[in-house]
């Protein structure tokens, strides 16, 4: 797979897809903009490189339509103020407008495409989509690991015409979750919470087999007693004193995980611990946070609530790794092939 440093940039019109679908209030504002942030290294390198740089995203889930509350504007404005150079945007993804902006583009200048699900073909990953968006550039980077497991037109159609690559984000978070399957330091302990635990099923499957603890939470640890999720190695599983108080962790469970995450050398998290939305309930998910960065152990962390919650607290940039992958993490780590890395290979 070619990374930044294969390729020639001198004037090209580079295609960058990113995941900026951030979390917004109800006036539409950004909420944490993370995703944003991790995007910028590659954008400044391209900006250096002299390149001619289209962006593309989505934005919530419009459907194939146009909804006016999920425009970029929010995102044109951040890139704006973290770049401190201006970012122009389209009214829509597609046309003779947008064409014609794309023209106009010159070395070093940056045109964000309006949000890319408002037509109906990306979810399709439609043909004709796929290669009116690719004669947009002479070059395609993949920035969008967050999205990388779906068969999207601007994820895994657009290499099928273009020179293809990974940004700086997508090489780190393949590198960083690579070694934690592959060579991770022992012991190895792993954390899986949230209260999505069928979607997490196959990760927690195969983290059984070969980490030497798996700390889960209480409403995964219910479904794990209720056999709704299978587990081959239950005696790795590290279960809380007690699943009924289903809120937060209590404090016996917190000293008990604390201990396991102390002899780690390598932790990987996912999915916060409590009803984190409220402010008493969320003294498990930082006990255990500020737990794993005392441990000095190599950490990765992700899945958007745990993510964005840490942000919110100042803890993620303690964390030797933050992923920006939620379903995309996860069906890596589960060792699925994800059609938007496959298709850059």
């Amino acid at each position: 797979m070619k990374t930044l440093n294969n390729f020639n940039f001198n004037n090209q019109r580079v295609l960058v897809r990113c995941d900026f679908n951030c979390p917004l209030d109800k006036r539409g504002n950004i909420l944490d903009d993370f995703r944003i942030k991790v995007t910028l290294p590659t954008i400044k390198y391209l900006i250096e490189k002299g390149t001619k740089i289209i962006l593309m995203s989505h934005l919530g889930r419009p459907d194939g339509k146009i909804v006016e509350n999920l425009r970029l504007t929010p995102v044109q404005k951040k890139l704006t103020e973290y770049l401190d150079f201006p970012v122009a945007k389209t009214q829509d993804c597609v046309g003779k407008k947008v064409e014609g902006m794309i023209s106009q583009v010159k070395a070093g200048e940056i045109l964000l495409l309006e949000n890319i699900q408002f037509h109906p073909g990306e979810k399709k990953n439609d043909p004709e989509f796929v290669k009116t968006l690719a004669s947009y550039g002479d070059i395609f980077i993949m920035e969008a690991f967050g999205q990388a497991h779906r068969n999207y037109a601007s994820i895994a159609g657009i290499p099928k015409y273009l020179p293809s690559g990974a940004g700086f984000l997508l090489e780190k978070e393949i590198k960083f979750l690579s070694q934690i399957i592959k060579n991770p330091k022992k012991p190895l302990v792993v954390i899986i919470g949230g209260n999505k635990a069928e979607d997490k099923a196959k990760v927690i499957e195969r983290f059984s087999n070969f980490s030497d603890f798996l700390l889960v939470g209480n409403l995964v640890a219910k479904e794990i007693k209720e056999n709704k999720v299978k587990v081959g190695n239950m005696e790795k599983i590290v279960f809380p004193i007690s699943d009924e108080k289903v809120f937060d962790l209590e404090e016996r469970t917190i000293e008990i995980f604390k201990e396991k995450i102390f002899q780690a050398k390598t932790v990987f998290w996912a999915g916060p611990l409590g009803e984190i939305e409220e402010e008493k309930y969320q003294k498990g998910t930082i006990e255990i946070a500020k737990a794993i960065i005392k441990s000095k152990a190599f950490s990765v962390v992700g899945g958007g609530d745990t993510v964005e919650f840490l942000n919110k607290v100042g803890l993620a940039e303690k964390f030797n790794h933050v992923s920006t992958g939620g379903g995309a993490m996860l069906n890596f780590l589960s060792g699925e092939k994800l059609p938007g890395i496959e298709a850059l290979k």
